[in-house]
């Protein structure tokens, strides 16, 4: 495996590729996942290891689902998380790779805020 870039390189990665698959969108879509925040992580904090999620997690959606019909009352917004050393490491050093992989797990974890569950990822390869 390659050394890892900077924290600076693969954000400046990763958020570009999730503007292009964005843009890329139908205008409906388009205008949803705009209202979705995206925040980019270096690794998985402590906080959401304590709540069971995995150390080698490429991200995570929190918040209300559109499916959700008590959405409007969550004091979480939906926050859609990547994980950019967890993906630049599953990526094996390969920037294509990880560009993949970036909009890969960006189009899942929008998924599971339209309210899909994982077992309607997988018609749609993005399990």
């Amino acid at each position: 495996m390659t050394s890892r870039p900077p924290f600076s390189r693969l954000l400046a990665l990763a958020s570009g590729e999730v503007g292009r698959v964005v843009a890329a969108m139908p205008p409906d879509l388009r205008a949803r996942a705009g209202a979705v925040p995206v925040r980019y992580e270096e690794t998985v904090a402590d906080h959401w290891l304590a709540d069971g999620v995995e150390a080698d997690s490429l991200g995570l959606f929190s918040g209300p689902s559109l499916r959700n019909p008590d959405a409007s009352l969550s004091d979480e917004p939906p926050l859609v998380t990547l994980f950019l050393r967890n993906l630049w490491d599953w990526s094996g050093g390969d920037e294509g790779v990880y560009l993949d992989e970036v909009s890969r797990t960006f189009l899942h974890e929008f998924g599971h805020y339209l309210g899909l569950d994982e077992d309607e990822m997988e018609p749609r390869d993005l399990d």
